[in-house]
């Protein structure tokens, strides 16, 4: 198989075959066992790294403190300089970090490229956000005095991520963080170690170049008992979780009895809602990329599509001709349109769904598979499937995080096909096709999606940095990226001060000694 440029691309990011998975910076350590790292593209190992032991787990918080207490002095527009820089340095290796998230994830090399062109926003963003941590000003009630509000930095930031976006969510929240003043403690998924130890290669050259102290950026590798010592750790105000919902109530239950924060972005199950005035055409571009787009393993992928019964056999027939034209294979080819699942696992766990939609009384409209041969020697390539389903199925009222399509029909009114939509245990993302403009209001409504995005017209996948990213219900409720994102990084404080030589009490109360 042709190496598209994967052994150059790892070498200009310094990973190696054997890397220590444990870092406070440019220093690096590990004391544990080995994970090995194996592309879905191919089956072939990348490369091992070693995990965090408990000692070198008290290693890195004692340097990350320690880190903190110059840092938070620092200004936040010269913090943002640093994160400057840093957006620099993915700019010149977008190419290598982008082959290397396609080949350790397996989405394809555009979404690879995308993801870190997100990084790279998310620190443009940072740092024009660094000279705007505004607090607000109020009047007194008391004569001669002054009240206002600031922001302060929490301290150590812990941040556990997922494999569908190796580096993307991580900068998410690094980005912010650091021009907060905060430092991280960052552990990525123990299916992704390799893209862990390339952006802390970066940001580590990045302090090293500016004399600052080790412990700003910290990577420690490992399964869930590594998490454990995150969530766990008292010194850690605040705990960014981004995975399924049932690693999140874990997360938010631990973090929660020691009356820590904890930021969640967990599951979705995604839905369009398709009305009689959609445009046919978006609608089916919108769906495919939502459906299949990273195999089906992004969060906010199309899981449903809720279509009105008068056009539902116009949809379902673009559809099917459109799915036909998918090309299937190494996602470092441009040609093609879909990559490999992540592992075997997730290969079960949709062949799985495929049965259990049929065992409920579902049509399966485009045949799924897991598909073998020249190409396919990982195993962990499918077919993107159809499926022709009822709401009240329960397969579909969770998530497959595989490229599986439900399709659902409706009638009556857009508060109809609302209901189906929040019908579900998730709300993430949502989305309606319509060019009616009271089907659009009503579904942005307060009596329409209950979803934390909602779009119109666009598909329910492909978040700009910008705006607030995140959901309700069991997706967790946290938010990331842009708007106000950044006030959980940081602690409120409410400040008075009085410039008299009196001492007047607040609602008119007296004390005279």
């Amino acid at each position: 198989m042709t190496d598209f440029g994967i052994q150059e691309a790892l070498k200009k990011l310094s990973v190696k075959d054997i890397n220590e998975g444990t870092s406070t910076g440019a220093r690096w350590f590990s004391g544990g066992p080995l994970i090995d790292s194996y592309s879905p593209v191919d089956g072939k190992r990348i490369g091992s790294v070693k995990t965090t032991t408990n000692k070198d787990y008290e290693m890195v918080m004692t340097t990350a403190t320690a880190a903190f207490k110059t840092w938070r002095t620092m200004p936040a527009p010269q913090r943002g300089e640093i994160v400057r820089q840093f957006g620099e340095k993915l700019r010149e290796l977008k190419e290598p970090l982008g082959k290397l998230v396609s080949y350790e994830m397996g989405k394809s090399y555009q979404e690879g490229l995308g993801e870190v062109q997100e990084m790279i926003d998310i620190c443009d963003f940072a740092v024009g956000l660094s000279r705007q941590l505004h607090g607000l000003t109020m009047h007194s009630e008391r004569p001669g005095h002054r009240m206002y509000e600031q922001y302060h930095p929490l301290g150590v930031v812990g941040i556990i991520s997922a494999f569908n976006f190796p580096v993307a969510v991580w900068a998410w929240n690094t980005a912010l963080a650091w021009i907060c003043g905060d430092v991280c403690v960052w552990k990525p998924s123990e299916k992704t170690p390799l893209c862990g130890v390339a952006c802390q290669n970066i940001i580590a050259q990045v302090l090293k170049e500016n004399n600052l102290p080790e412990g700003i950026s910290c990577l420690v590798q490992g399964d869930y008992r590594v998490g454990e010592f995150i969530t766990t750790d008292k010194r850690i105000p605040l705990v960014s979780a981004t995975g399924s919902t049932r690693m999140g109530k874990i997360v938010a239950k631990t973090v929660g009895e020691r009356l820590g924060k904890s930021l969640l972005e967990l599951g979705g199950n995604n839905a369009i809602i398709v009305t009689p005035d959609a445009d046919i055409k978006m609608t089916v571009i919108g769906a495919v990329f939502g459906a299949v787009g990273t195999a089906g393993q992004r969060c906010t992928s199309t899981r449903r599509l809720i279509i009105h019964e008068s056009i539902y056999d116009q949809v379902k027939n673009a559809l099917i001709a459109a799915y036909g034209q998918l090309r299937i294979g190494n996602p470092l080819d441009e040609n093609n349109h879909v990559g490999p699942l992540i592992d075997t696992d997730a290969v079960d766990m949709y062949t799985n769904a495929l049965e259990k939609v049929v065992s409920e009384g579902g049509n399966i409209v485009v045949q799924g598979g897991v598909l073998n041969g020249e190409g396919y020697e990982s195993g962990c390539y499918v077919k993107p499937a159809i499926a022709e389903a009822g709401n009240y199925f329960e397969i579909v009222q969770h998530e497959t995080f595989a490229p599986i399509l439900y399709l659902l029909k409706y009638n009556g009114n857009v508060q109809s096909a609302i209901e189906l939509q929040n019908g579900v245990a998730q709300g993430l993302s949502s989305a309606i096709m319509t060019n009616n403009l009271r089907e659009a209001e009503y579904f942005l409504s307060h009596a329409g999606s209950d979803c934390g995005i909602a779009n119109v017209n666009i598909g329910t996948s492909g978040a700009e940095i910008g705006g607030a990213f995140g959901g309700e219900k069991e997706t967790g409720g946290g938010r990331e990226s842009g708007s106000d994102a950044w006030k959980i990084y940081m602690r409120r404080q409410t400040n008075t001060i009085n410039y008299t030589a009196d001492l007047p009490l607040a609602q008119g109360i007296k004390f005279d000694l």
